[in-house]
């Protein structure tokens, strides 16, 4: 291909972005990009130091000690935070409860945009998050709007970290789901909006072999 093709996958928590993005991204032998991996980093580094999201020179100075990378070993993607591997504990109930308040933040925004504009300047890529398509790709030739049925997002969700942390409930993941949602679409830096151009994939009811195939069919016809 003459241009690099960037698939910017947004939609809300618990939706199965990055299992399809990740998928889609191996699939295609293209780079996978976990932006929420990146502003769940950031909400570790702030939960660790007791950085307060109201106190703007203390998120400067933070920021300027925040180095993230992705690497891939087994067939998945990892992150490491200060060189640190944290791609287990970023996905903790501490972690979940901040990363909204973290993500609002302008200037941790405005950061993680900048890095991950620079990962798609010269890649093939899938990128997953809240505002790929509208804040950080709107250029994107493919964009993916995802959402599903809030109670199966939950039981997903409670899938995946109660083998983990026994004690959580599900009564606890719906909260938390239901809270994100609520401050992802309300927040004033970059929203979780629909992208005019993006096609919405409702996976309530499809598997993870079905969206994938929906998603190779729509990069096929742009490879025309």
């Amino acid at each position: 291909m003459s241009k690099n093709i960037v698939v910017a996958i947004d939609g809300y928590s618990s939706c199965g972005k990055s299992t399809l993005a990740k998928a889609l991204a191996k699939k295609l032998h293209y780079i996978y990009v976990d932006s929420g991996a990146m502003y769940r980093a950031v909400a570790l580094y702030f939960l660790r130091n007791n950085i307060d999201t109201q106190n703007h020179a203390q998120i400067e100075e933070a920021l300027k000690n925040i180095h993230l990378n992705f690497h891939s070993r087994d067939y998945e993607t990892h992150i490491t935070l200060n060189d640190e591997e944290v791609s287990e504990e970023i996905r903790q109930m501490p972690v979940s409860e901040k990363v909204s308040e973290v993500s609002a933040v302008k200037e941790v925004r405005r950061e993680m945009v900048k890095q991950q504009q620079r990962m798609g300047q010269s890649k093939n890529i899938v990128m997953d998050g809240r505002d790929i398509g509208t804040a950080v790709f709107p250029d994107a030739p493919l964009k993916i709007f995802m959402t599903a049925d809030p109670a199966v997002r939950a039981k997903r969700r409670y899938d995946e970290i109660h083998l983990k942390n026994p004690e959580v409930t599900l009564e606890e993941i719906f909260e938390n789901i239901a809270h994100r949602d609520y401050q992802d679409t309300t927040r004033e830096e970059s929203p979780l909006v629909r992208a005019h151009d993006a096609i919405i994939l409702d996976n309530t009811d499809l598997t993870p072999d079905e969206q994938l195939q929906f998603a190779l069919d729509k990069v096929e016809k742009l490879k025309g």
